[in-house]
């Protein structure tokens, strides 16, 4: 008989790619964060919101790591269960003038509008040249074209921030748009190119800088996102082929961090 067992849980979508800037007329927004859906009791799930309930598991649940997005392309879902985490809005640049919507939102190029983030997981992009939104602020709060923070969780025995924003990209003579803490990338320019996301943190990829000796700087990769699941150590839980994870033990509990699945039908059972 299947044992049925209290589920914790962390899902994070995979993060928005930055946008491109081109040479003397934009600079490209960075990417917004994967949304953040935390069932963890005590912590936070982004957006401001609280955790999530955890929940009794027996049987056998869909388990699915959104990839990072492409430069100019927003990052793919994270699913566990019902559990669903968007993947993190598209910075603007060539392609588009505003920040995508998503987990959170990616920030705008020139004169755009940042894209808005999701209910209870992220906060919207920022404006203008914007830095991508993080799992628990705006992009831009820390400063101009910074990205926004992420969220810290301890669902593997230690503290790790997850989640940041991707930051904007610049001209030549401007600072460098800073990632925000959780594996949001920073931003192009100064004759650097922009830093993709972090991998399993959903961070948002840096916005490609409008230098006057590039015709074009692509924006950044988002993070691939990431599915940690935590049950009591006797309980069984088996995954299918084609799931890529690590384990640990944290006191009587069993930690699965999910870092990949080859397609979005892999599952887990568990009990």
């Amino acid at each position: 008989m299947a044992t049925a067992a209290n589920v914790q849980y962390l899902v994070i979508g995979g993060g928005g790619g930055g946008g491109s800037g081109l040479s003397r007329q934009y600079d490209g927004g960075g990417g917004g964060a994967g949304g953040y859906r935390c069932g963890v009791p005590g912590e936070d799930s982004g957006g401001g919101a609280s955790a999530e309930s955890t929940f009794l598991a027996s049987g056998t649940y869909t388990v699915t790591v959104g990839a990072g997005g492409a430069s100019q392309s927003a990052g793919s879902d994270s699913v566990f269960h019902t559990i669903t985490s968007d993947g993190g809005g598209r910075g603007g640049g060539q392609v588009a003038l505003n920040g995508g919507d998503g987990g959170s939102g990616g920030g705008s190029r020139n004169g755009g509008t940042g894209g808005s983030g999701t209910a209870n997981q992220g906060f919207a992009g920022g404006n203008g040249v914007g830095g991508g939104g993080g799992a628990s602020e705006a992009g831009d709060t820390d400063g101009y074209i910074s990205g926004g923070d992420g969220v810290a969780s301890s669902i593997t025995g230690s503290s790790v921030f997850r989640g940041g924003g991707g930051g904007g990209g610049t001209a030549n003579a401007a600072p460098l748009g800073t990632g925000g803490e959780g594996g949001g990338g920073t931003g192009g320019g100064n004759n650097t190119n922009p830093i993709n996301g972090t991998p399993n943190t959903g961070g948002g990829g840096g916005g490609g800088g409008g230098e006057t000796n590039y015709e074009s700087q692509a924006g950044a990769a988002g993070g691939s996102g990431v599915v940690i699941i935590r049950v009591p150590a006797s309980v069984s839980v088996v995954f299918s082929d084609g799931v890529s994870l690590s384990t640990a033990t944290v006191g009587s509990d069993k930690v699965y961090t999910v870092t990949a699945t080859s397609t979005a039908s892999e599952t887990v059972t568990i009990g």
